[in-house]
C-alpha cells in the first residue's frame, strides 16, 4: 500500500505520516496500531532500517525508541537531523533513560514519551509534532519561493539597467524597488537561519519565524504593487482612498527599516487623508532612506493637524547641505552618492505633488535636514 496516498476517515486529505522505530516487536506494532486511525504508520526495527526509509521518503513525525542495540536512539538522532532537520522528533524512554531522554530534547529531539505511553498523549503527541513539521515545512517552502523571487527579480534589474534611462519612469521603478526587495532577502534570511533552530521545537522562536513570513510577505506585496503601478501608469492614475497618513509611515518604518529604533515617530495620532497607500510608501521610504544614509543618528517624525491640513515634519541629526546641494537636490538628478541616480527626492516631490501635498526643505551644513508636507485632510467615514 502506498502510504502517502491514505487519507482520513470521512474527509479525503491526506493522513499525516509518522514512522515509528523500536527494536521490540510487541511494543512497535502497539504503538502503530493506536496511531493507525489517525495516521499513515510505517515502522522500522533498527535505526539503519529507519535512516533508510527516511532517504526514501518525508515523514510528519518519527516516534524512536532510545535502548536500541547497535545504533541507539541519541545516534540515530543526530543521523536523522542530517537527513531531515525538519521532522518532528519523540524520543520514547523507559523509567530509567528519563535522563538520556532530556538529553535528548537538547540534541534536537522535539519531545519525549515514557514507555509505555498513554494512548490519548501518545495520540495528542503524534498529532501535535506532525503540525509543527508541516508548518515548518511550509515556512521553509515560503523562504524559498521569496528567495528564487528576490534572485529573478534583481537579475532582471541587473539586465535592464544599462536600458533604463530609455524612461524616466522605469528608473523610478528600479529604484524603488531595490530597497524592498533588499528587505525580502533579509528577512528570507532570517527565516532560513530560524527554521534550522526549529529543529528543537522553541514555541517563542516558532512565533518569531510566522512573524518575520508576515514581513517577507508585506514587502513582497509592496514589490507587487510597485511593479503593478508601473504596468497601469500609462492607462491611469494610482486609485486614492481614505487612509491614515501615520499608519502609512509606521509600517514603512516597520517593513523597510525593520522597526529602526533611530526612527521615531510621534505627534497626533489621528491623521486621515485620501491617497494611494503603496505611493505614500515610496514617498517615505526614500526620506527616511535619504536621512539614514546622510550619517543621522535620529530621525524624528511628528504629526500635526490644523484645521483642514494634516502636517508632517521630518528632521534628522545628519550632517547637512549646504545651499548649493540643497538646490542642486531639489532640481533633481543631484546625489552624493557614488551608486545613486539623483531620483529620490524629484520621486518624493512628484508623488506628493499628486496627492496635493506642500513641501519644504531646510537644511544646514552639521545641523541636519528638515522636510515639512503638509497634505489635505479627510473627515473620517
Amino acid at each position: 500500500m502506498l502510504m502517502d496516498e491514505a487519507t482520513s476517515p470521512g474527509t479525503g486529505t491526506a493522513k499525516s505520516t509518522v514512522l515509528v522505530i523500536d527494536d521490540e516487536y510487541g511494543p512497535r506494532e502497539s504503538v502503530a496500531f493506536i496511531l493507525s486511525t489517525d495516521f499513515s504508520v510505517e515502522t522500522a526495527g533498527s535505526a539503519a532500517e529507519a535512516l533508510a526509509k527516511l532517504r526514501e521518503k518525508a515523514f510528519d513525525a518519527i516516534l524512536l525508541d532510545i535502548r536500541m542495540p547497535g545504533m541507539d536512539g541519541i545516534r540515530a538522532l543526530e543521523e536523522i537531523r542530517k537527513i531531515d532537520p525538519l521532522v518532528s522528533v519523540i524520543m520514547l524512554t523507559g523509567y530509567g533513560t528519563l535522563l538520556t531522554a532530556q538529553q535528548a530534547m537538547v540534541g534536537g529531539a522535539n519531545q519525549y514519551l515514557r514507555k509505555p505511553p498513554d494512548v490519548d498523549e501518545l495520540v495528542r503527541a503524534a498529532r501535535h509534532q506532525s503540525e509543527g513539521t508541516r508548518l515548518r515545512r511550509h515556512q521553509a517552502q515560503l523562504t524559498r519561493d521569496a528567495q528564487s523571487l528576490s534572485v529573478a527579480l534583481k537579475k532582471e534589474i541587473e539586465v535592464n539597467e544599462p536600458h533604463v534611462w530609455h524612461g524616466r519612469a522605469s528608473i523610478e521603478l528600479v529604484h524603488d524597488l531595490n530597497n524592498p526587495l533588499t528587505v525580502v532577502i533579509g528577512y528570507a534570511t532570517l527565516l532560513i537561519e530560524e527554521a534550522r533552530a526549529l529543529s528543537k521545537q522553541d514555541p517563542v522562536l516558532a512565533q518569531k519565524l510566522l512573524d518575520n513570513a508576515v514581513m517577507v510577505e508585506k514587502a513582497a506585496e509592496y514589490c507587487r504593487h510597485l511593479a503593478e503601478n508601473w504596468r497601469r501608469a500609462a492607462k491611469k492614475t494610482a486609485e486614492f482612498t481614505p487612509l491614515d497618513l501615520r499608519q502609512s509611515v509606521e509600517e514603512v518604518k516597520q517593513v523597510i527599516f525593520f522597526g529602526n529604533p533611530m526612527i521615531e515617530i510621534g505627534g497626533v495620532a489621528d491623521t486621515p487623508i485620501n491617497g494611494a497607500k503603496y505611493e505614500l510608501m515610496r514617498i517615505f521610504q526614500n526620506l527616511l532612506k535619504n536621512a539614514l544614509e546622510a550619517g543621522a543618528k535620529k530621525v524624528t517624525v511628528t504629526f500635526s493637524r490644523d484645521g483642514d491640513r494634516v502636517g508632517l515634519v521630518l528632521a534628522d541629526d545628519g550632517g547637512g547641505m549646504d545651499p548649493d546641494r540643497v538646490r542642486r537636490a531639489l532640481g533633481g538628478g543631484f546625489t552624493s552618492k557614488e551608486s545613486g541616480m539623483g531620483l529620490g527626492l524629484s520621486i518624493c516631490r512628484h508623488l506628493l505633488n499628486a496627492h496635493g501635498a506642500t513641501f519644504q526643505l531646510e537644511s544646514q551644513v552639521g545641523q541636519g535636514t528638515t522636510i515639512r508636507l503638509s497634505f489635505p485632510a479627510v473627515a473620517k467615514a
